[in-house]
């Protein structure tokens, strides 16, 4: 999958800012935030590549950076809660055969744009689009003035046909962003999963902690978030997985404020690794989540702590 960033009316390599002649070449599109890649976006994203193969035409995801809700009516208080940073989007994305992934900074001058001017001059003249596929619910451009009749009435007068996929529904719950977050600040992570199709993650830069976990014998990976926007499941333990250089190992995750060692509140992610023995400092690491195994609570000593952590390791030989 070839990604590409669009800033200023300027198309850039992605991650190198190094600018490239863009040429439009004819494409079956689709447009939106995409955040959570879930089941809902995946089914209108595999309909784009099925008629994209069908009509020998190039596959093109346009999505947007930073999430619109950042930029639009002025800051937003606190984190947005995303379900996907931008490169766990694009790892997701890559899994849907999608041949381009089109960025858009998102910006307040992009954002005055109207839908009209999007469509014409980015979708049609610079991706070439014949065909454009979108949600039932999919609305763009200022003041989200832009709608599948919007695309439908200039498709017409531009030449490019349009498809808008019906609401999709897993045991008659809609599918949402809204619902997989309530269902993460509850801890629920495989109802989570289900609706997102694949296990959610947890990624960033391994830090330095206090070495509290090498004292009492499970050594852990301190985690700063690569997107401090990222949304955070119930405060707890889980059992996740991650690769290291090519090799699976499945974690002990913490999420939560470690009440026994520290009195801060600071929410903070940390793992132990099963069976590994090296040193991630600096490194990028990408965990999956796969079942919340207990709540966050305080021990009254270490020695009552490294008890309860040899159960959960335990749990976690158990699933494996």
């Amino acid at each position: 999958m070839r990604i590409v960033e669009y800033d200023n009316n300027q198309v850039y390599n992605y991650g190198s800012r190094s600018a490239v002649d863009f040429i439009p070449i004819d494409s079956v599109v689709t447009v939106g935030s995409y955040d959570g890649v879930h089941k809902g976006h995946r089914m209108i994203i595999a309909r784009m590549v099925a008629l994209a193969e069908r009509r020998h035409l190039r596959s093109v995801v346009v999505t947007f950076e930073p999430h619109p809700r950042r930029v639009l009516k002025g800051a937003v208080s606190g984190p947005l809660g995303l379900l996907t940073t931008l490169e766990e989007k694009i790892d997701l994305l890559a899994e849907e055969s999608v041949d381009l992934l089109f960025v858009v900074r998102f910006t307040p001058d992009f954002a005055s744009r109207t839908s009209d001017d999007f469509i014409r001059n980015v979708l049609v003249k610079l991706l070439g689009a014949k065909s454009i596929i979108v949600g039932y619910d999919h609305a763009f451009g200022r003041d989200r003035s832009g709608s599948g009749k919007t695309l439908e009435y200039l498709g017409r007068e531009l030449g490019f046909d349009v498809e808008v996929v019906d609401e999709v529904l897993i045991g008659n719950e809609h599918f949402s962003s809204t619902r997989i977050r309530s269902l993460l600040a509850s801890g629920m992570i495989e109802d989570a999963n289900e609706f997102l199709g694949s296990p959610y993650m947890i990624s960033g830069t391994v830090v330095h902690g206090d070495k509290l976990g090498r004292e009492i014998g499970f050594p852990t990976v301190n985690i700063k978030l690569s997107d401090s926007d990222k949304l955070l499941p119930r405060a707890g333990v889980y059992l996740a997985r991650t690769m290291v250089d090519g090799v699976c190992f499945m974690a002990l995750m913490n999420v939560g404020v470690r009440p026994t060692v520290s009195h801060e509140g600071i929410t903070t992610v940390e793992a132990y690794l099963l069976g590994y023995h090296g040193d991630l400092y600096g490194s990028l690491v990408k965990f999956s989540l796969l079942k919340f195994i207990r709540e966050e609570r305080k021990f009254s000593s270490l020695e009552e702590m490294k008890l309860q952590i040899e159960k959960d390791k335990k749990t976690v030989e158990l699933y494996c």
